[in-house]
């Protein structure tokens, strides 16, 4: 199957009043679990290289990596560079072969967001890459607070930055380990309403799964990023396995025992948003 790029395939999910899985890869074990899932599915699924990742993997790695894998799937794969920052980042990822890119300018100001924002669709669109962007700040459980997406800035910002995906600051917040968030779904509506490209969420891990399928089936949100619901699956199934045999030492054998618990949740995920 050929590499995809964001753009088409949130269209595609858009027009019909699906949802996209945006899964967070910390190393080859996600991957495979992940596209199994989605082909499963019969889904496309899109594969995030965050911050986490990138500071124990290089881009350089990563890149081929995730396209290796993109390349023998049997449903469309976004390789896509989530949380970049800078500019020298966002270029060394598109040379490295990734299909989709994420500038998050959120703690910017918003002229210096729209600034770094357009630069980097400039860039990225010459390579033929998608770029997500996004406006409001999203927080983290338990550290940083939130600030809500004001709807004019957010469509100041597509306007002129002709970013083809915007994730929105609606009640998610980044690594909730459980689904408690309160998404203002009114808001979401509205922002909808006034941008033409898709919306994305971030940390959907925190947000129950009827909302995630109400506001997928209803064609307001066509990306949301999980990450922290399919870590705990692998920690947990990590543990399991080492206590069931503690001889257990082989890393392959360790490793090879957390597939099927980590394809099961992630086509419950995927499943969830068709």
């Amino acid at each position: 199957m050929t590499i995809a790029s964001l753009e088409p395939v949130l269209f595609h999910a858009r027009q019909n009043r699906q949802a996209i899985a945006g899964l967070v890869v910390l190393g080859w074990e996600d991957v495979t679990a992940f596209v199994a899932a989605a082909e499963a599915e019969n889904m496309p699924v899109i594969l995030q290289a965050g911050p986490g990742c990138r500071a124990h993997t290089p881009l350089s790695i990563l890149g081929p990596m995730l396209r290796y894998a993109a390349e023998r799937a049997s449903v469309p794969v976004v390789c896509h560079l989530d949380h970049g920052y800078e500019i020298k980042e966002i270029e060394e990822a598109i040379e490295a072969g990734f299909s989709s890119v994420m500038i998050d300018g959120s703690k910017k100001p918003l002229s210096q967001n729209i600034e770094i924002t357009g630069r980097v669709v400039s860039i990225a669109h010459k390579a033929g890459v998608s770029v997500e962007g996004e406006i409001g700040f999203v927080g983290y459980a338990g550290t940083k607070s939130s600030k809500g997406t004001k709807p004019n800035e957010a469509v100041k910002l597509v306007e002129e930055t002709g970013v083809d995906a915007l994730a929105i600051s609606a009640g998610n917040i980044h690594l909730q380990t459980d689904s408690s968030a309160i998404i203002d779904e009114k808001l979401v509506q509205k922002i909808s309403q006034k941008i033409a490209c898709p919306i994305v969420l971030h940390g959907a891990s925190g947000i129950p799964y009827q909302v995630r399928r109400r506001l997928a089936k209803s064609g307001l949100v066509s990306k949301f990023n999980i990450g922290t619901e399919l870590r705990q699956v692998f920690g947990s199934s990590l543990r399991d396995t080492l206590a069931n045999d503690p001889d257990l030492f082989d890393r392959l054998a360790i490793l090879s025992e957390l597939h099927t618990p980590l394809f099961d949740a992630t086509r419950k995920v995927i499943s969830n948003l068709k």
